[in-house]
């Protein structure tokens, strides 16, 4: 009897201590996810920023602009004053929605598939190119498949929508 009274008092420190360490892991997760929504826009504004740049750069040379889509990239099935329309409209429309998240896993596809064809279409992009166009495939495939966040017109859409 003496050997099982004394067994719960010597596991009370370790259930003490489960129970302060369960309690600080449930204070970090927590704090973690009050941040998620900032990492959601964080990302979102990164890799909208990027195409949108690159889209005031076809806008400001656009003789340049066709140049390149005439001699350097092979877009497939476009003739290339058409693609350079499309891909500078890409480039412009769809990263300002992506940003304010407004149809945010739309604008995420679009861009996603965008990129696909960049890479495809410029054979001479090299590996940091390549590695850059595969952190932003990345990036938009977290919001097509996470969803814009709190931090979003869609989320602020879909909480009124839902409320009524």
């Amino acid at each position: 009897m003496q050997g099982t009274a004394s067994m719960p008092a010597a596991h009370a420190p370790h259930a003490g201590l489960a129970r302060r360490l369960a309690g600080r892991m449930g204070s970090a997760h927590r704090g973690l996810q009050a941040l998620a929504p900032l990492a959601d826009l964080a990302v979102r504004l990164f890799v909208a920023a990027v195409f949108f740049k690159s889209g005031l750069t076809k806008i400001a040379t656009w003789s340049s602009t066709l140049a390149l889509f005439e001699n350097e990239y092979a877009v497939p099935l476009l003739p290339p004053e058409l693609a350079a329309w499309l891909g500078t409209g890409v480039e412009l429309v769809f990263p300002v929605l992506l940003a304010i998240g407004l149809g945010a896993r739309f604008s995420a596809a679009v861009l996603f598939v965008f990129n696909i064809v960049a890479v495809i279409s410029y054979p001479d992009l090299g590996a940091v190119g390549l590695r850059d166009h595969q952190t932003w495939g990345l990036l938009l495939l977290v919001s097509l498949l996470h969803g814009p966040g709190r931090i979003s017109f869609d989320h602020l859409i879909g909480r009124n929508v839902g409320h009524r």
